[in-house]
This record gives C-alpha cells, structure tokens and sequence, in this order.
C-alpha cells in the first residue's frame, strides 16, 4: 500500500521543516482535504500547519523539489496514531517569490477524517474550529 512508504525507519524523518513556511505571502490561502472550505491569510495557515506537523508521527518522502517555475511539491507517507496517511502538498509562488496558495491532498478518506477531527478537537474553541470535522459525541460525523 503506498501510504506506508518504504518501510524503512531510516528514511522516516521528525526534523523536516519546510522553508517555504517562511516565505508566505499575506494573503496566502490554504485548501486541503482535511479542511472544510479555505483558509486565509498568514497568521491562520501558520498557525495550522505549525499544529498539523505535530500530528505526523515522522514523514517519509517519495518527493521534495520545485515544480515548474513557481511551484514546489512534497510527496510524503506518515502515520496518525497508528494509522497510515500520504499527502501531497503543492505550494504556488507568486511573482514575489511567495506562496500564494497551498493545497494539501491528503489520503485515504478514514486517515484524511481523522486528522481533521483531531485538528478540530484542538482548535474547538478558536477561530479555526469550522475548518474541521468534529467527533461524533460533539454532533458532526
């Protein structure tokens, strides 16, 4: 199953950090399968995907490099309490060189729903909670 990756815990990587969170450009959106509707802005799309990271138990990369002449991609395997989960990020730059616009295409479907309800259990009581899909006991499937 390709969400797995290699099996191999020395390609597994916990300390990877994307440079391109540095470059993102006011108003930068954020669309993603984990994510009901669109986020916007800096602030938000930092601050999501700074708690997002810490969900991945390490990240095994098929692919990271720039994609055409504004476009960057990252094409990694990872687990969610225990359950496997892939994702493929494409992050477009702007003229300025920064990044307009991210979307995350995370798979397969039990995984993508269990990261959004863990994501929206953490951001329950902020701005951000709409984003996500809640647990059941809260009212949402």
């Amino acid at each position: 199953m390709t969400y797995l990756g290699s099996g191999d815990p020395a390609r597994r990587r916990t300390d990877y950090r994307p440079t391109w969170l540095n470059e993102l450009a006011d108003d930068v959106s954020m669309e993603g399968a984990v994510l009901n509707g669109i986020v916007h802005g800096a602030d938000a799309v930092r601050t999501l995907l700074a708690y997002a990271r810490t969900l991945y138990e390490y990240q095994e990369f098929v692919y990271v490099g720039d994609y055409g002449e504004n476009g960057f991609v990252e094409d990694y395997s990872s687990r969610i309490q225990g359950q496997p989960i892939a994702n493929i990020a494409v992050v477009y730059r702007n003229e300025r060189g920064q990044v307009q616009r991210l979307v995350m295409n995370h798979r397969p479907l039990p995984a993508v729903l269990l990261f959004s309800r863990l994501m929206g259990e953490h951001f329950k009581d902020t701005p951000y909670a709409g984003f996500f899909a809640v647990s059941s006991a809260q009212g949402n499937p």
